[in-house]
């Protein structure tokens, strides 16, 4: 008894059709938004401590000048993902990318962490 074919057979006799992406790009872009949203949080909150404190040691301003640069390449590397999107079939997000973004989150979270410390 021949039933309907399986999804994981390919069908020979139909052409593949073009990639319809749906609302998954819009969803990753936003995501990308969110994240560098948290980040800039991050800075800004850095950036704070800073103003806030009339002698803030030499220490404090080395770190928010690191939280400064980490936010920049953050932001760097997110800008050209979202932008990676835009395409009807986006690359693959590329490991020396992935590695930067979390070098990037991790800086952030240690630097931040000293700041307030």
């Amino acid at each position: 008894m021949a039933g309907p074919p399986r999804r994981d057979q390919a069908r020979h006799d139909q052409p593949s059709p073009d990639r319809d992406p749906g609302l998954q790009p819009e969803r990753t872009r936003l995501a990308w938004r969110r994240t560098t949203l948290s980040c800039t949080v991050v800075a800004i909150l850095a950036g704070r401590q800073v103003v806030q404190h009339r002698d803030p040691g030499p220490m404090v301003i080395v770190a928010v000048a690191l939280v400064l640069l980490v936010w920049i390449a953050f932001v760097a590397a997110a800008h050209v993902r979202m932008r990676a999107m835009y395409d009807s079939r986006p690359p693959v997000l590329s490991a020396r990318t992935a590695l930067a973004v979390v070098a990037c989150t991790c800086a952030l979270a240690v630097l931040g962490a000293a700041i307030l410390v």
